[in-house]
């Protein structure tokens, strides 16, 4: 049975072993963005490292995972998307056993990064993966799932991190990937469907350059987020400007670049790409200004805060669910400048938000930030997907994850120089700017409807 049989086979059944596989891994990989955090002041005292030192517990998973995020998606194109998704599985799920029984902090630091590799080639593939799973009328629901998968996860993130520490030491935070990891693997194993692979050759050099900018770019703006000295910013945004400039005149003219400039020719993609990373920098920037308004402004402690922010994600998990649906016969475009405007409108009312508003007051707020963003999300990964042929839905699939990382990064930089401008109203300053960003994101939505970009037919499958 061919690649292309095996598609159709799958899309007719829609294999749910092969969906549970692939959320699962999706699960592990958006837990473990956040559970780290969580345990740092304790890793730190265990291990005997310094508070400084301990931070690349974090950065190491975050450089790793974007770095590696469109080179491994771009490889997936070629040997197929499903051998990377095991071999991420299977990369992921050692990592975690590594991070698990180390005992000094560099040999932590090291598994974290080989973590953050097993998590790329998951999340560069897993809209691939769902592209070709589900056929393409139920496509929206398929997204929607994933994206609903990624909410409960980045929700409870924290939560369960405590709820592990509260009855395990914090290797547990690790180890406790290896059964799921596992299980993960023998499903997909057994049910993941085989996708076309394109002949060429991955372009190695392109490749490292492509890490390179990423990696780089990444690493300025979390140096600046976090308030370091000009000169490592600059070093490292200069180097990015060089490796992302190489890489372009490397690609020139190549019909698959690893940097996918040619899905960018097409409206409908690009559009959805600006309006992806305009929709996750208020996201970054909301989750990263927002305990500081609620503690400085409403007087919140930390606890409290971390549980009067669950509306919006919970909101989000669920409207991903109910939008799924409406993906399917509602253009993407509407949906997701709707959205974004509400979502807009939703930052606004949380700049305004009086020193005298109650709890209820301020969930309501954020759920309406919720709705905004769930209208937006699993249209938008739709229309990102469905805009590209099918021979390019591993650099398809990079780009949604890399336009979400390297949006909530931007986010958190913006916040960053929003608290050094005004350190009294730095973050209500951050909400405005995540405001104006709504709304630019609702305009590139919006546009979506004016744009026509249907796909050659030449590259196009059954």
């Amino acid at each position: 049975m061919d690649a292309t049989t095996l598609i159709q086979t799958h899309r007719s059944t829609i294999s749910v072993p092969a969906v549970i596989a692939i959320l699962a891994g999706v699960s592990m990989v958006t837990l473990d963005i956040s559970v780290a955090n969580t345990a740092l002041p304790t890793i730190a005292k265990d291990l005997g490292a310094s508070d400084a030192s301990v931070v690349w517990i974090v950065n190491a998973y975050h450089l790793a995972m974007t770095a590696a995020l469109l080179p491994l998606a771009a490889f997936g194109e070629i040997v197929g998307h499903r051998r990377i998704f095991l071999c991420g599985l299977v990369v992921f799920t050692l990592a975690s056993l590594a991070c698990g029984v180390s005992a000094v902090l560099p040999v932590l630091v090291v598994a974290r990064i080989f973590q953050g590799l097993g998590a790329a080639a998951i999340s560069g593939v897993t809209p691939a993966l769902i592209r070709f799973l589900y056929p393409a009328h139920r496509l929206g629901r398929g997204l929607g799932l994933y994206a609903a998968v990624v909410g409960v996860a980045f929700t409870v993130g924290p939560t369960a991190a405590s709820a592990i520490l509260a009855v395990a030491h914090w290797p547990w935070l690790f180890l406790i990937n290896v059964p799921v990891g596992a299980i993960a693997y023998g499903l997909s194993l057994r049910s993941l469907p085989a996708t076309p692979r394109n002949d060429r050759r991955l372009d190695t050099p392109a490749a490292l350059l492509c890490a390179a900018f990423f990696g780089l770019l990444l690493l300025g703006l979390g140096e600046a987020a976090h308030g370091a000295s000009w000169l490592p910013i600059a070093v490292a945004l200069v180097l990015a400007a060089i490796g992302g400039a190489a890489l372009i005149r490397r690609e020139a003219g190549r019909p698959a670049p690893i940097l996918a400039v040619d899905l960018f020719r097409n409206p409908i993609f690009a559009l959805s790409s600006a309006t992806s990373v305009c929709a996750f920098m208020v996201q970054g920037s909301a989750f990263v200004a927002l305990p500081f308004l609620m503690h400085a402004t409403l007087g919140y402690s930390q606890v409290q805060i971390g549980l009067l922010i669950t509306p919006w994600p919970a909101v989000v998990a669920v409207m991903a669910l109910l939008t799924a649906m409406l993906a399917d016969h509602i253009a993407p475009g509407l949906l997701g400048g709707f959205g974004l405007l509400l979502l807009g409108c939703g930052m606004a009312s949380l700049a305004l938000l009086p020193q005298s508003a109650g709890t209820i007051d301020l969930c309501l707020r954020l759920a309406a930030c919720g709705v905004g963003f769930g209208l937006f999300q699993s249209p938008n990964m739709k229309s990102m997907m469905s805009s590209a042929p099918h021979e390019r839905s591993g650099s398809a699939s990079g780009i949604v994850a890399i336009s979400r990382m390297f949006g909530q990064s931007l986010g958190a930089v913006m916040v960053a120089l929003c608290l050094s401008l005004a350190p009294v109203r730095g973050a209500e300053l951050a909400l405005w700017v995540g405001c104006a960003s709504a709304l630019v994101g609702s305009v590139a939505s919006f546009a979506r409807l004016l744009a026509a970009s249907p796909i050659p037919a030449k590259l196009t499958r059954p």
